[in-house]
């Protein structure tokens, strides 16, 4: 596969807590320059990368993120707010604690819920595979089908883990034909890339194939 189909898929990322706007701004830089599917940064910045960027790339944030316990109405609220300020994908974190009481209809109801918030907007849907068992992840595969989102996510890259080609093997197995899939976190290189791709990954989240691509221009 070439490099630049890569680039093309691949929500360049930063969201570290330390973030300036120097720092997103470079990183916008890069996205325009590589033509990256999106970059994905705070939404605090969402706004100002929007004006930055013009029409040349797809602003993505994330919301309820990093732990996905904020109330419905609040994950809303930071949704439609997002898209208002220039956000053209968002990524939530489910409540996980919802699926390990096993509410999967409160699941499903609360992304359905913010998928209304983004309106015609993507949502990718973050299930931090790390955390859940085998069962887990297949019945949340289904709460994603049924929600109207538009991917499912395998990761926030903050927690213990980040995807696997296991995970996404599994999604492709069990998620609805219109569920797009993104692989996030742990991607460091251009064969992790491709085999996530192969796997059935339409999406990766991460920064390490443009710092690859700078490399190879060296």
């Amino acid at each position: 596969m070439e490099l630049s189909q890569i680039l093309s898929r691949c929500d360049h990322t930063l969201l570290a807590p330390t973030a300036t706007w120097a720092q997103i701004r470079a990183i916008c830089d890069d996205g325009m320059k590589y033509h990256t599917a999106s970059v994905c940064i705070p939404a605090c910045f969402v706004a100002k990368a929007r004006e930055y960027v013009g029409e040349k790339l797809a602003i993505c944030t994330v919301i309820g993120f990093p732990n996905g316990y904020d109330t419905t109405a609040a994950k809303c609220f930071m949704a439609a707010e997002a898209v208002a300020n220039g956000a053209a994908e968002i990524d939530m974190v489910i409540n996980l604690g919802l699926a390990k009481e096993g509410r999967w209809a409160d699941l499903t109801a609360e992304i359905s819920a913010v998928k209304a918030a983004c309106g015609d907007k993507i949502l990718k849907v973050i299930i931090e595979t790390c955390l859940l068992t085998q069962e887990e992840k297949i019945r949340l595969c289904k709460c994603v089908s049924d929600s109207g989102a538009d991917f499912i996510k395998t990761s926030t890259g903050f927690s213990t883990a980040g995807a696997t080609f296991a995970d996404i093997a599994l999604f492709a197995e069990n998620v609805a034909p219109h569920v797009k899939i993104k692989a996030a976190g742990g991607i460091s290189s251009i064969e992790d890339a491709e085999k996530f791709i192969s796997l059935g990954a339409d999406r990766l989240g991460t920064s390490r194939i443009v710092k690859i691509a700078k490399e190879l221009e060296k």
